[in-house]
Formats: C-alpha cells, structure tokens, sequence
C-alpha cells in the first residue's frame, strides 16, 4: 500500500463512502502524491501516454495558423492572447512559436505595428511548478515571448484572443453513474483489502440536472460518466475573455454517441506505461485516468455563457480542411526525409489513428458567427 492509497483510506474512514469523483481527484492531483501532481512526472515516449504534439510538430502549425485567422477575424486587435491550459511538457508551445517565427516573412503576417506575432500575448495555465520547470527548459529560446500563471483566476483583467486545450478535459475527475431502478451514483469505500464500489443517490442535483438533460431511457446496468468540472472552466474563462474562442480538441463525442447503448460500460480507461486497462483501483497515483469528453454539454454550457459553436467535428477532418497539405509542402517538399514525416503526419489524421478519436471544437464570443475553414468539409455542431 502506497502513501497515497493510504490518504484515500484515511479520507473514507473519516467522512464514509466519497464519490469517484473525489476518489480520481485525489489519484490524479493529491498535493505531491496524485498521478500529475507528483514531481518527475513524464508525458510523451517516456510516460505513460503521448498526445497529438508529440506526434509531429506540424500540429503546432497547424494551430499557428488558426490563431492569425481567428486575429483576422476578430479585426487584427493589437494584443490577441493565445491562452494554452493543460501545456505539458511544453511541446505544443514551442511548435506554434517555431512556426510563427520562422514564417515571420509570410505575407499573412505583414510587417507592420499590427502584424500577428507582434499582437500575440502568449500564456501558459500551468499550477505545478515540476511541469512549468520542463516547459521553461524546453521553451528556454521563447522564454521572453511566453507568461506563466498558476490558474485562470489569476489572469487580472479581460482579455482578447482564444482560450484553447489539447486532451485536458479527459483528465478531469468524473462522477461515474449506474442504471438501477434509477441512476445511482457510484462511491468508493474500502472492505479491508481494497478499494470497492457502493451506489447511492446521486450526491447533487448537478448530477440529476445533467441526467434529465443528456440521458434518455437506459437499460438495466447501463453505466456511464460525468464530467461537471468542465462547466466551471468555461465560467472561469467567459469571466476573462471579453472576445474571441474558445478551441478543444480532445477524445470525445457528442451526447447521443457518449450515452448510446453501445458504451453501456462507459469510456473510463488508465494508462500505465503505455498500456491501457480498466482497472483505476491499481497503481493508484502512478497512472493516468481518463473519461472521453461529451462535447454536447460544452456546447450546452457554452451557449448558457454567451458562447457560440462554429465549429466541431473530427481532428483529422479539421486537418486537413484547415490545409495541412498545404503546410506540409511549405514545410517538407524540399527535405529528404519528406516520406518519413508523411508518415507520422498520417497518425494526425487518418481514422485509425487521432483524425477520428479526437474531435475539435471552436466556440466564439462576440459579433457574428465567423466561418472557420476548418469546418467547410464537415461540421457537425448542429448534432450536438
């Protein structure tokens, strides 16, 4: 038994049975225990899971240039803020930066007091200081052109630009339900020689709220999660930007997908050295946790803000209407290892890979619905 699988049994021999929720908050973010919260922790080839920029730099790029349309629209304002939340070991940072800066001379970012780089206010949500350690040292060329702060809250005035996260909120703790002759709520309790579940009403009326809203007729068994951390992100950032988008790219589907009778055993999986499992009651604080992401209620809570959605459907199709090819021969033509990065670039977005496990969607707040080229092949926000 390990510290941490202590402070949990400690914790329920206190207060009795906690929700999952609080059981996967203290797993993922106990104070210098939880899985991502503990010094050392490693994300990429040598942790324990990888994401889209670790898979090749031209993501970054991609989202560069979907920063300067997004400035374009929003009539070049003289500070546009790219706020990152969620930045990991820093890899997405550098390759939007690299991008904007060895491009520097493209006609999209004229020269003039109003070009794009010289607008751009690059910040960094970050609340552990082991992760922004990394970051610093990865990004320590770009370390003047980037601002580091602990939470959202601690961003002092509103602010102009796009809010935007890659596979952050499937980390967020979630709430995990079960069909009997209602939905019970599933908590965790300790019998002695382990962690087991107990279900009892839902502890909430958030959590009975979300049922009527996004679940139809379940039968018997049916097991599922939800994620209402998300709601409080999107208050904290409508509180700061004033204008602009918010852009998620995550795992996900939306509500009708998320709750169809085909994941009547939820989506919840671990990753521990690269491997996946079901079992989040093993190798507590040194494996990930994850639940997809029902963009449907980001949807829902983002029109409840002031937020509209102009944009959602898979990465892969986002990609390539966004002209990745284009970037590519831009980036490539000329390299003798043109084949080679075609090959990784092809994991981005081919459906057997992240072009069809991750969705991308862009809300806006402000004047009009702006058209995005990233959507012109598919848009699926009105499913949403």
């Amino acid at each position: 038994m390990n510290p941490l699988e202590q402070k949990i049994i400690e914790r329920i021999k206190k207060e009795g049975p906690i929700p999952f929720e609080a059981f996967m908050d203290m797993a993922l973010y106990h104070p210098k225990l939880g899985y991502y919260s503990s010094p050392g922790k490693k994300i990429g080839k040598e942790g324990d899971f990888y994401t889209s920029p670790h898979l090749h730099p031209i993501f970054g790029a991609m989202i560069a240039k979907q920063f300067i349309s997004m400035w374009a629209i929003m009539g070049k304002p003289k500070k546009f803020f790219a706020v990152e939340m969620g930045a990991g070991a820093g890899y997405l940072c550098k390759d939007i930066l690299d991008y904007l800066k060895r491009h520097s001379e493209d006609p999209a970012l004229s020269q003039n007091k109003n070009d794009f780089l010289n607008s751009l206010k690059y910040v960094i949500v970050e609340p552990y200081s082991h992760f922004k350690k990394g970051q610093a040292e990865l990004l320590a060329d770009l370390k003047k052109d980037i601002k580091w702060v602990t939470s959202l809250t601690k961003l002092n005035k509103t602010i102009e630009g796009c809010f935007f996260s890659n596979e952050l909120f499937d980390a967020f703790p979630v709430h995990i339900v079960e069909m009997e002759d209602e939905f019970r709520e599933i908590y965790i309790t300790h019998n002695g020689s382990g962690f087991a579940e107990v279900k009892n009403r839902p502890g909430s009326g958030e959590i009975t709220d979300y049922i009527k809203q996004h679940f139809g007729d379940m039968q018997q068994g049916f097991r599922t999660e939800i994620n209402l951390r998300i709601r409080k992100c999107l208050e904290d950032i409508s509180a700061k930007l004033s204008n602009g988008f918010i852009l998620t790219i995550d795992y996900g589907y939306s509500a009708r997908e998320y709750y169809d009778e085909e994941r009547s055993s939820g989506t919840l999986l671990c990753y521990h050295k690269h491997q996946f499992n079901e079992d989040p009651y093993q190798h507590i604080g040194e494996q990930d946790i994850t639940a997809h992401v029902n963009f449907s209620s980001i949807n829902k809570w983002g029109e409840e803000l002031g937020f509209k959605t102009v944009g959602y459907c898979p990465q892969g199709t986002y990609l390539t209407a966004s002209g990745i090819d284009e970037v590519i021969v831009e980036l490539y033509s000329d390299s003798p290892d043109y084949f080679s990065e075609i090959s990784k670039i092809k994991g981005l977005i081919m459906p057997h890979g992240m072009g069809e496990s991750h969705s991308v969607m862009i809300q806006h707040k402000g004047d009009g619905t702006p058209g995005l080229r990233g959507f012109s092949m598919r848009n699926l926000a009105k499913n949403l």
